[in-house]
Formats: C-alpha cells, structure tokens, sequence
C-alpha cells in the first residue's frame, strides 16, 4: 500500500469520446449476434468509434485540455504527464510524448511517460504521478485512453461487441479544499498473464503475414474466466484495503470501477458490502473502453455534480496481467 507524501488533490478532471456512435446492430452481425443478445449478456447499448484518422493520443490529448480547464491550470504549469494506455500511437515514442507536443506544452522540465497496466492503467498512474507531485511539486496530468476499435477481431463475439474508445484525464496537484488522493494498493496475478493478451506484435512474435493470417495481431481474452476472477479476488480485496486503511465500508460514499460490462458491474457490486456507496457506470453508453474506463466514469460523476467535497471514492480497476489497483480518494 502506497501514499502520497503530502496533501495531493484532484484539481480538475476532463473526458473525450469519438464523435462516431456505434450500435449494437453493427458490432453485432459480423459477430453473429443481435443487439438484444449483446444488451442482455452486457448491459451495452452502443459505444464510440475512432475516425481512421484518429490515434489514441488524439482522444488522450482531448479529455488532458478539459481537465486543464477544469483545474484551471496551464500546460506549462505541468511538472508530469502520465499516459496510461495498451494501445499506444506507435511501439515508441511514448503516447505521453504526442500528448506533450499537441497541447503545446514547453520543451524542457517536464516528465512525460506512458505506463501499462491494461483496464487497471489508470488507478497505477494516478498513484504515480500523485506521489511525482508530492515530492517534486508543480501539477501533474493523468490520462487514460485507449483505441481498442483497432485490435478487435470483428467475428469475435467475446470481444468485438464490448469494447469503445474512449479517453479520460485529471490534474493533481496541492490540495485547494481538503481533498486528497489518500492512499492506493496494487495486486498482480501473473499466472493469469495469457487470459487477457494481443499475442503478436511484439518481440515474442514480431508481425508478419503468417501472424495476420492467425488473426494474433487481435485482442483475445478469456471473458468467462476474467469474470470468475472479478467475482472471487475484487471483493475481498476491497475489503482488505478499507481495513489497512482504517475506512469503514459505511463511509465510501462512491465507486467508480472499470467498466468491463454492466453484468460484471452488477455482480461486483453485489458483493463489495458497501451499502452507502453509489456504483458510477457509463459502460451502457460507452461500452468498455480500457484505461479510459475509470477516468472518464469519474469525469462524467464530477460533471453530474454526484460528488460532492469531503466524499470517500473507491477506484476499483482489474485489467490483463492480471492487474488490480485500489485507490481511495477524497474528494
């Protein structure tokens, strides 16, 4: 269990979705499914779409500039920039990098990163870029984007008709009102490590004609089994983290989790034991949009004016590793 040394806030927070809807209907029949299938097995009903000219830092460098306008803080004013995606620009530079440079930001003084923690990416780079900001100073902004639409194999019902593209953003920074990033705890499971996976592209298997004819080049998860695990180690994780913490179940007031799915939601929301917390969701209208999940669910609370000064947040993530991040907010 990690916390940050000294009064780290989220100051401001920001989201960005393609303009592109798309519907149950498209993802559904080159998947072999109806709509009706996808909403009763997910709790889906649409989500958004990249443009074939839009990269994940585009989206990423969207939801940065409404979280620097929440905040009111300027690019130059950023000590850290953290990209927490698994569908990166490019294998190199740093998505961070492409952030950096469209927001105009000065050449000099700023570190600029990407971290991967797959659909957990978030809950890992807000810990590190608030313990960056507590020890360094100046403001740091925390990304989560990802662009899944590139990697799904549309035949594939188990994947296809589940993921959106999505980015979601917040700046730390001192702590204006009382609130604060209070504390964060990491699990890893990596006997897991092949349930949630694009095998190719990498070093292990370097893309080449044979590896596209495989369709390796695609996102492949073991849906069934990353529910199982959900249902089973989240909870009782959860639970230990309060307790470390000395917060009491009764006393978080919001959830905001990864958005996997609403049934999934609905079955770790049913066994969390947090009876005065509000579950936030937006995988209804966004379906599952990875390292943005958290962030932009967050984003779009905030803008609801659901929280409220002096709330307790849980940020639950679990992605592919298998990655689980805990961190507890005051708002």
């Amino acid at each position: 269990m990690s916390a940050p040394a000294g009064s780290v806030a989220i100051l401001g927070t920001g989201s960005c979705a393609p303009d592109r809807v798309v519907s149950n209907d498209e993802v559904g029949t080159p998947a072999g499914v109806d709509a009706e299938w996808i909403l009763r097995k997910t709790g889906i009903r649409e989500r958004r779409w990249a443009e074939p000219h839009q990269a994940t830092s585009d989206i990423a460098t969207g939801a940065a500039r409404r979280a620097l306008e929440s905040a009111g803080i300027t690019v130059d004013q950023l000590s850290t920039i953290v990209v927490a995606t698994s569908t990166p620009d490019q294998q190199q530079p740093a998505t961070a990098a492409f952030v950096h440079r469209n927001l105009g930001g000065p050449g000099s003084g700023v570190a600029a990163f990407d971290v991967n923690a797959v659909c957990a990416g978030f809950v890992y780079a807000l810990d590190v870029v608030s313990a960056l900001v507590a020890r360094n100073g100046g403001y740091g902004l925390v990304i989560g984007a990802d662009v899944y639409s590139r990697i799904l194999n549309p035949a594939d019902p188990k994947s296809a008709v589940l993921f959106g593209d999505g980015a979601g953003a917040a700046v730390v920074g001192p702590s204006r009102s009382g609130g604060s990033v209070l504390t964060s705890a990491f699990h890893f499971y990596s006997e897991f490590s092949d349930l949630i996976q694009v095998p190719a592209g990498g070093s292990r298997k370097p893309y080449d004609p044979a590896i596209h004819d495989a369709g390796l080049h695609y996102f492949a998860m073991d849906g069934r089994t990353a529910r199982e695990l959900s249902n089973t180690i989240v909870p009782g994780l959860v639970k230990q983290f309060l307790h470390d913490s000395a917060v009491l179940p009764s006393e978080i007031a919001h959830v905001v989790p990864h958005q996997p799915n609403g049934v999934m939601l609905d079955d770790l929301a049913a066994r969390l034991d947090l009876p005065a917390a509000t579950v936030h969701r937006t995988v209804g209208e966004y379906g599952n949009t990875g390292s943005a999940s958290i962030a932009l669910t967050l984003d779009h609370a905030a803008g609801a004016g659901a929280l409220s000064r002096g709330d307790k947040i849980l940020l639950v993530g679990l992605g592919g590793g298998v990655s689980v991040g805990l961190t507890l907010v005051e708002w």
